[in-house]
């Protein structure tokens, strides 16, 4: 199971970057607490606990690779995304992927990372 998106936003990478890593910047675009640890290896929380992980990869800028998890998934259950960051311009287009999550959760997370992530993030940014 894979999910890929495209998303186009008016703003830099740097600044798209620090809006998902910065755990202050993150809790103030999606309006719920956040603890973000900025280092490869550290752990994250996001909408209070309801999605927990690690960073597997990190290139400031440039890409976010996670552990990711959902609360009600089964125990030890963890899914893989990345967020690759390019500028174009006055833009930075992120290719997103999203891979080895509950089959039944597909519905959920295409249109969670929307509404939760990418439609924020523009309002926050552009």
């Amino acid at each position: 199971m894979t999910i890929e998106q495209t998303i186009t936003i008016k703003s830099s990478p740097e600044k798209v970057y620090n809006a998902i890593m910065t755990a202050s910047e993150f809790a103030e675009v999606t309006g719920a607490p956040a603890d973000i640890a900025a280092d490869e290896g550290g752990a994250f929380s996001c909408f209070g606990g309801q999605v927990v992980g690690r960073h597997i990869d990190l290139v400031p800028n440039q890409r976010i690779v996670q552990a990711w998890r959902v609360g009600p998934w089964a125990e030890g259950v963890y899914s893989i995304v990345k967020f690759d960051l390019s500028a174009s311009g006055n833009t930075t287009t992120i290719d997103f992927v999203h891979t080895g999550y509950p089959q039944d959760a597909k519905e959920d997370l295409e249109s969670g990372w929307h509404k939760m992530y990418w439609q924020p993030l523009k309002s926050y940014l552009e």
